[in-house]
């Protein structure tokens, strides 16, 4: 029973830092783009950075939903043993 607890510590572990990891790049990423976007035509700033911030929930959203599965897995393990 410990050893499955333990598994499932470590699987909701790295399904959160592992999508924090990949947020935060693909944030960094995209934030790098639109400045040298911007940087290349000043006219469509107000454009893209509205599409910046969409995609930038999109992100996180996306994050959240396996912060949400990882809390499942820990607080309401479905892979506990009776």
């Amino acid at each position: 029973m410990e050893n499955v607890l333990g598994l499932v510590a470590l699987a909701a572990g790295l399904i959160i830092g592992l999508g924090a990891i990949g947020a935060c790049i693909g944030i960094g990423i995209m934030g790098s783009k639109y400045l040298e976007a911007s940087a290349r035509q000043p006219e469509l700033m107000n454009a893209l950075q509205t599409k910046m911030f969409l995609l930038a929930g999109l992100i996180d959203a996306a994050f959240l939903i396996g912060v949400g599965i990882a809390m499942m897995f820990a607080f309401a393990n479905p892979f506990q043993l009776v």
